[in-house]
């Protein structure tokens, strides 16, 4: 790797956005840190695989770490990398992944890394551009995106960068605000632009002030849940405010081309999950700075209509364990270990009868009650089945958690109802963290503890259903019209997309986590009614996280929905291009994989359906 130490300065942004406003309409010049960090990556190492090729972004195993008290920045961007996509795309065997759809060749070119800050905003955001070696300044293509979930800045580099980057577009990233940051509030130290723990004075992507322990275990701050910003409110400006970084990385890199202005630069914004919608946000701001939208399993909450996550994350988290045990779910495998019938799901049952919550004594009758309670909140019986993933593995709790927080503006050590993150033991007993867990924080974590050695403290714990108390109490939040955390959301609350502008929303119609009747559907639905129609494709058989089709119990029944998304980034390419109609609207039919001799079949073309 060829890496350049520059810091390219303020003055000379400024200077760029000059030049540029003497022609065409110039972005208005966002409020940088410290200046944009450049590194370039050839010779081995690359934009869209750190380096690592197609074979080592297969391996299973992630790239070691030679001192893993101190790994390297090269280390750390190759493992963050390595982590995005596995954390997105479904690589295994057979997935489909570079034969039936996609690509992994390696991309040489530069990348630009900053922290750009709204105004009046406390914690800055992360802002990357990668600008390939191939870029192609006559087709002046730039891509913006944000990081699904609560991802670090290359959380998605699996949708933006693999589409853009082999076709010689400059792609933007921004974390949106949340991110891998996390801090150990015993010291307050953040992680500064390359990975690694910064120095004192070493501009950093969050920071929070020292706190106290909590018998005797300082907090973990996550930026997400503590940046005391509400960030999820500000998303669309974080989408805008990262297309004029890379206009401005333009200006600099090809000034001969210049200017580079809204005017004369296609740009596409595209995301999946919250990043998704992020760029639906962005869809909605005046001017022009997007020439078309793409959103894939959006997060979003559209006008009037629809739910907001929390609401039916909450709602979930408490009747959903109970709802898995009834009779309709019997096939689902995930939900039935060996065929039985969940324990925790039947003592879920036990503690809702015994709130008078439901009113049958029969533990069978109970799981059928909580089931026709989500069905009549909106919920399909296919969006519950694929909703095992997030009932079984505890992750309906660590979002909202993680976005009451948000909402109410709290620090790491006053979090709603008792909640706290902490580094954790395999006994489940808070501790320090370790020198090694925390050098990988930043290119390991997802963004929402637990993972990477981080926990959650529930001060609420007890009894026979632990998590029940907690869990009743982030709903009350939701039930408390008045209370900081609704007042939180509604700031949320999307507007439709400016006029004329084209949108395309991909949605998986098996959504578990992000229901589409919820979310995406909704949101076409709700456009639609405002006059401001958007093209929407309904996928069958589709669900929200690609990356766990390689268990054959989720890859015979589910499609992936990256297809879908580099489809839809394909049609809107053509249209701003080269005037080709916009598709419509679509409801595709798959034909899910099927499971012979032991084996799983591998993905084909005829699986997917017919794309518009």
């Amino acid at each position: 790797m060829n890496r350049s130490p520059a810091l390219l300065p303020l003055a000379g942004l400024a200077a760029a956005l000059l030049l540029a406003g003497c022609a065409g309409v110039a972005p208005r010049a966002p409020d940088l840190e410290a200046g944009l960090d450049l590194k370039t990556y050839r010779d081995g190492d690359d934009l869209l695989t750190a380096g690592l090729g197609e074979a080592g972004l297969r391996s299973p195993a992630p790239p070691a770490f030679a001192n893993p008290d101190a790994p390297t920045a090269q280390e750390l961007r190759r493992r963050a990398v390595w982590t995005n996509w596995r954390g997105i795309a479904d690589l295994a065997p057979g997935g489909g992944y570079g034969d039936v759809y996609g690509q992994l060749a390696p991309v040489p070119g530069r990348e630009y890394h900053a922290l750009a800050r709204l105004p009046g905003r406390r914690q800055p955001h992360r802002v990357m551009v990668q600008l390939p070696d191939a870029f192609d300044a006559q087709a002046r293509c730039v891509v913006v995106t944000a990081s699904s979930g609560s991802r670090g800045i290359y959380g998605a580099i699996a949708l933006a960068g693999a589409w853009g980057l082999p076709r010689g577009c400059a792609v933007a990233y921004t974390d949106k605000g949340a991110g891998t940051g996390y801090v150990d509030t015993a010291d307050g130290r953040g992680f500064a632009l390359d990975g690694q723990l910064a120095e004192a004075g070493e501009p950093v992507e969050f920071s929070v002030p020292r706190a106290a322990a909590a018998g005797g275990i300082a907090p973990i701050a996550v930026k997400h849940a503590h940046s005391g910003d509400n960030p999820e409110a500000d998303w669309g400006r974080h989408v805008e405010q990262a297309a004029a970084v890379a206009l401005q990385v333009l200006e600099l890199a090809h000034p001969q081309a210049g200017p580079w202005t809204h005017d004369n630069t296609r740009v596409i914004a595209v995301g999946v999950s919250n990043g998704g919608g992020a760029v639906l946000r962005a869809a909605e701001l005046p001017g022009d700075a997007f020439d078309a939208v793409v959103a894939v399993s959006p997060n979003v909450l559209a006008g009037d209509q629809g739910r907001a996550l929390y609401d039916y994350g909450t709602d979930a988290a408490l009747w959903m364990p109970c709802a898995l045990n009834a009779a309709a779910y019997d096939g689902v495998v995930l939900a039935r270990p060996g065929g039985a019938k969940s324990p925790a799901g039947a003592t879920r049952c036990a503690s809702l009868k015994a709130a008078g919550l439901v009113s049958a004594d029969d533990t069978q009758a109970q799981a059928e009650a909580a089931r026709e309670h989500l069905l009549a909140g909106g919920w399909t019986d296919a969006a519950v089945a694929a909703g095992v993933l997030s009932s079984n593995f505890d992750l309906w709790r660590a979002v909202n958690v993680t976005y009451a927080s948000a909402y109410a503006r709290t620090g790491p050590g006053d979090m709603p109802c008792g909640y706290s993150f902490a580094a954790m033991g395999a006994d489940g007993v808070a501790r320090a963290p370790t020198a090694a867990e925390r050098a990988a924080w930043w290119s390991d974590a997802s963004g929402i503890p637990p993972g990477s050695g981080v926990g959650l403290r529930d001060a609420m714990a007890s009894g026979a259903d632990p998590s029940l108390p907690g869990n009743a109490c982030l709903r009350a939040l939701w039930d408390d019209a008045g209370s900081a955390v609704r007042a939180g959301i509604e700031a949320t609350r999307a507007a439709p997309p400016r006029a004329g502008l084209p949108v395309i929303v991909v949605h998986g119609a098996d959504d578990g986590l992000v229901p589409e009747a919820f979310s995406g559907g909704a949101y076409a639905r709700w456009s639609e009614a405002q006059g401001r129609p958007v093209s929407y494709w309904r996928v069958r058989n589709a669900q929200h996280f690609d990356a766990f089709l390689g268990l054959p119990v989720l890859g015979m029944r589910y499609l992936p929905m990256l297809p879908y998304g580099y489809r839809a980034l394909d049609a809107a390419w053509a249209h701003v291009a080269d005037g080709a109609p916009l598709p419509g609207d679509a409801d595709i039919a798959t034909t899910p994989r099927t499971f012979k001799e032991g084996a799983l079949a591998p993905l084909a073309r005829e699986n997917l359906g017919v794309m518009p």
